[in-house]
């Protein structure tokens, strides 16, 4: 680990994390007196939002709907979203859905009255402010983005996805209700858990770990591991479904002031290339990741492998190792596939998926042990 950095964490506004709390969105929404409101959210939820919706249409509030984001968002699906928003010119800005549906909401409430472009944004502490009132509600346990600094686009010229990082992309409040999570299916479940899972150990075991963060990302990996298989196997768990939400807004935590690693860095072609939902792509490649840090941070994986749920063996190291194949049970209770092979990925284009990852060196440089192309092929492999 290297010496302490400097710590900065831009906590949320308000963090509200309770059961059947619409009526209180409803409140924090009405509080900016605002004329119009823009809600980005997805269309199997608008049967569940319409008495929410119908309650600010009474108080005079005119609200855009818009249902467009369906997968991982481009910067042409973002330009189209922002087409249809600007006339309006909404004082409070609501995303309610997943991660992809959060962060186009993100980056509407910064750039309507905003001066600068999104291109000139695209990167790390480079958007000058937020002029808009943000309100984040997460329907998935998984990506952490109603908490975190970040937002992240396909770029359409390349393909490749591109992260805005900055502390205006934090909302000023934020509800999390485990209740929104019952309808999600299974297999999005389980791929936003794991996902979820990985934040917390890449932040856990990352060249930066801060101990302020690793509180956030012991509980959190703790909390999926022993609850994910049941919110996955029974998806009207509300116990399950509550400790993985939990356990999911612990990961978003430690995106800001630590980040993520390999895992996603290698997970970016995989979602450029093949499409794959981005949880997905982080779950198949992470016991393929842990086993080759592990050398690195032998200690660190030990103590990971028992927030898991592991037991502690003779040694740290095979403790580590009984980690790896405590995710890889996890991962099986939850129905998830075996490998890269297993959901179509070509082994003819890894040399080009490694080129790409390589590429992604604000994630890398936090990855405990340094992967070079040659490495990455080596995981690729593996993950296979």
């Amino acid at each position: 680990m290297q010496p302490y950095q400097t710590l900065q964490i831009h906590f949320p506004g308000k963090l509200v994390f309770g059961k059947n709390l619409l009526p209180q969105i409803a409140d924090e929404v009405l509080a900016s007196q605002p004329k119009s409101v823009f809600l980005a959210t997805i269309e199997p939820l608008l049967p569940a939002l319409n008495p929410f919706v119908e309650s600010l249409k009474e108080k005079g509030i005119h609200v855009i709907i818009d249902t467009s984001i369906i997968q991982e968002p481009s910067f042409s699906d973002f330009e189209k979203v922002m087409a249809s928003v600007t006339p309006y010119n909404p004082e409070v800005v609501l995303g309610i859905g997943g991660g992809s549906v959060l962060d186009v909401a993100k980056l509407v409430a910064a750039q309507l009255e905003n001066e600068q472009s999104l291109q000139e944004y695209v990167g790390i502490g480079l958007l000058k402010g937020r002029k808009k009132t943000l309100i984040c509600v997460p329907t998935t346990a998984g990506t952490g983005s109603e908490v975190s600094p970040n937002a992240i686009l396909v770029d359409d010229s390349d393909q490749q996805k591109k992260g805005i990082i900055s502390k205006y992309l934090v909302p000023d409040a934020v509800y999390v209700d485990p209740l929104l999570s019952l309808s999600v299916p299974a297999s999005i479940t389980a791929a936003t858990g794991i996902d979820a899972l990985t934040h917390c150990m890449e932040a856990y075991t990352n060249k930066f770990a801060t101990p302020f963060i690793d509180m956030y990302a012991l509980e959190g990996m703790r909390l999926i591991a022993n609850h994910l298989p049941g919110a996955v196997n029974d998806g009207n768990n509300e116990i399950a479904r509550t400790e993985v939400a939990m356990g999911s807004l612990l990961g978003g935590f430690c995106l800001g002031p630590v980040n993520t690693a390999g895992v996603h860095a290698l997970s970016y072609p995989l979602g450029s290339l093949y499409h794959l939902p981005h949880g997905l792509s982080n779950a198949l490649l992470l016991p393929a990741v842990m086993a080759y840090n592990i050398p690195a941070a032998v200690d660190k994986y030990a103590k990971v492998a028992i927030a898991l749920g592991a037991e502690w063996q003779d040694t740290p190291e095979a403790t580590a190792w009984a980690g790896v194949e405590k995710i890889k049970e996890i991962m099986t209770a939850c129905g998830m596939p075996a490998g890269l092979k297993a959901i179509g990925v070509d082994a003819a284009t890894i040399p080009q998926m490694a080129r790409d990852a390589m590429k992604i060196q604000r994630l890398l440089k936090n990855n405990p042990r340094p992967i070079e192309e040659a490495d990455a092929v080596q995981i690729f492999e593996a993950a296979m």
